[in-house]
Parts: C-alpha cells; sequence; structure tokens
C-alpha cells in the first residue's frame, strides 16, 4: 500500500512540473510587452528564406544580433567571425532557445538571395541563424534602437558600428559586446543566463 501511495505522489509530482514548464512557456508568450521591447516595433522584416516576419515572431527565444551587410570586405568579416565564436561556445542545453540574427544594413544589395548565399558561404545555415532585411526607413529605426551608427561612404561601402545586442525572451536589451575580436566571456554568460531561464 506504501509503494502504491509512494507511485501516486511520484506521478503527481512529475505531472505537476510539467505542467509548469508548460505554464512557463505559455506564460512568456501571452506576457505583455514592455515599453523596452523590440518586439514593439511594427516594421516588417524578410528574411533569407524570402519569408516576411515581424520582430515580435522572434518571440520567447533569446536573441543575438548584429547589423552587417554582405559586400563589407573590412569589419563585418570580423562580426560574423565573432557571431560564430558565440554560437559555437553556447552549451548544448540551450542552444535551441537561442536566435542568432544578422540584420543588413544594405538593404537594396541585400536582396533575400543574396542574404541565402551568405548563409551558405559562411555556414550558417541551421534553423538558429537568421538573415534579415527591411527598407531603409526600417532599417533606420532598428539602428537606432541598438545604438548603431551607419553611413554610406562610396557607393558599395558603409562605416558602421560594431556592437553584438543580445535581448532576452521579451525583446528587452540586455547585454552589448562592443568592437572586433574582443573577448565574449561575458557576452556568452549573459546569453546563458537569459537562456536557461526558458528551460
Amino acid at each position: 500500500m506504501k509503494k502504491l501511495i509512494l507511485g501516486v505522489i511520484l506521478i503527481f509530482s512529475a505531472l505537476q512540473s510539467c505542467n509548469t514548464k508548460v505554464d512557463a512557456q505559455v506564460s512568456s508568450k501571452t506576457k505583455k510587452i514592455s515599453e523596452l521591447s523590440i518586439y514593439n516595433l511594427p516594421s516588417k522584416w524578410t528574411n533569407q528564406n524570402g519569408q516576411d516576419i515581424e520582430m515580435k515572431d522572434l518571440k520567447g527565444k533569446v536573441l543575438v544580433m548584429v547589423m552587417i551587410y554582405t559586400s563589407c570586405k573590412s569589419a563585418c568579416p570580423r562580426l560574423v567571425a565573432d557571431m560564430r565564436n558565440i554560437e559555437s561556445r553556447l552549451p548544448e542545453n540551450i542552444k535551441g532557445n537561442v536566435k542568432l540574427v544578422l540584420v543588413s544594413i544594405d538593404p537594396e544589395v541585400d536582396t533575400p538571395e543574396r542574404l541565402k548565399a551568405f548563409s551558405i558561404e559562411n555556414k550558417m545555415e541551421t534553423d538558429q541563424w537568421i538573415f534579415l532585411r527591411s527598407t531603409e526607413e526600417n532599417t533606420r529605426e532598428f539602428a537606432a534602437v541598438l545604438s548603431v551608427n551607419y553611413k554610406k561612404v562610396s557607393p558599395m561601402d558603409f562605416s558602421h558600428s560594431n556592437i553584438i545586442s543580445v535581448f532576452n525572451a521579451e525583446g528587452e536589451l540586455a547585454y552589448q559586446q562592443e568592437g572586433l575580436g574582443v573577448n565574449s566571456d561575458e557576452t556568452i554568460k549573459k546569453i546563458t543566463e537569459e537562456a536557461v531561464k526558458l528551460n
């Protein structure tokens, strides 16, 4: 009889822990968006697969974001290498909770087809990697949110800030890494802290 009661208690507690996890996931999806969230932005974006999305479609994941342009020959390859380095150092148990997002500052050149080719060239083809482009106006607005400054300095070149931004699952800025080839330990620590909350 004791064994039977113990078995019922164990099953009940297991069911409760499953429900708690489901509740946490549901609440993160239905939770009211804070005023500081990028999910308030109404802008429409197109990804490397030609699909139209809004920022709020990424809700519920930790986002690691950087602004680049694919024809860049100086800073952007380093930023891309930094993003790949961050991805490679993330603990396996949280990788599913993280999206790595590269936003183009040159939407005229960076068509979805070009972004797709770039993702293949740079071996960034898993579902974890998202490449986005939008209108010039939306791109400027988003750059302002990330504190990224950029300007066209020639027909093919831009000067721009080198910032990698980490957003929590609610779309609020949690951390920023500035510079090229810098130590990413703090960035990875912050991504992991935020992503563990979603397990």
